[in-house]
């Protein structure tokens, strides 16, 4: 199975994995993508997922044909409301004009797995830049099962935030105002850690439903920014007459 993996939740990041592989230990990993702006990711994204798709073999095909995935996966956030929806409705959308399914995974799950990639261990934070001076975060807890999520996800002050390490960039953007030490700041959720969390679930699990895979609503936690005008003002001004 070739898993088409995306996020966008933070920077913007795609991957192509090797579904047969039980772990990215394991070459799932073929090919990825990653860009630390935060702005452009509608733009970025499609053109960096056909740059990926060109990259592997397609021995076998017509001339100039793409393989296509089997399964794309896409994080669900918490994350800016512009930012993620762009990368849950590009994923979506390849999904439907290729006929295959869309799981969703928590991109601080992915983090989670990330940080214990990097030497996480027992009870540990995950958070990410939410903006308003707050933290998007999430508790996990990494064993010789793997990475759980204990708690969250949450959009609070840092110094709201329980009393442990803190791993990823938001806890690098206030590590005086955390309780527990910031490590490993330059971490953001990475559509590759995204596809090891799907995979490994399906793996367990067996089917993306009992995986519970099949949920790609958007995590918010928060409204937009935006707000829609409740009432339209005078072209003329107050004082002008009918």
């Amino acid at each position: 199975m070739l898993l088409l993996s995306l996020d966008t939740s933070a920077g913007a990041s795609a991957a192509l994995l090797d579904g047969t592989a039980r772990s990215v230990s394991d070459g799932a990993v073929l090919a990825e993508w990653a860009s630390e702006d935060t702005r452009h990711h509608a733009e970025q994204l499609a053109p960096a997922v056909a740059g990926l798709l060109d990259r592997l073999d397609s021995s076998g095909a017509s001339p100039g044909a793409r393989p296509r995935p089997d399964a794309v996966v896409v994080g669900t956030g918490p994350g800016p409301f512009t930012g993620l929806r762009a990368g849950i409705m590009t994923a979506r959308t390849l999904a439907f004009a290729w006929d295959v399914p869309c799981w969703g995974v928590g991109s601080l799950h992915a983090l989670a797995r990330q940080a214990a990639d990097a030497g996480a261990s027992g009870h540990y934070l995950v958070a990410t830049d939410a903006r308003r001076r707050e933290l998007y975060w999430a508790h996990a807890h990494a064993g010789a099962e793997g990475v759980e999520m204990i708690d969250g996800p949450h959009v609070g002050a840092p110094d709201t935030l329980p009393a442990l390490p803190v791993y990823g960039a938001g806890a690098g953007l206030y590590p005086d105002r955390l309780a527990g030490t910031a490590r490993h700041t330059e971490l953001l959720p990475h559509a590759t850690a995204v596809g090891a969390v799907a995979l490994t679930a399906l793996h367990r699990a067996g089917d993306p439903v009992a995986a519970g895979l099949t949920d790609t609503a958007p995590r918010y936690l928060r409204e937009s920014d935006a707000k829609v005008p409740t009432a339209r003002k005078p072209a003329l001004g107050s004082g002008a007459r009918a």
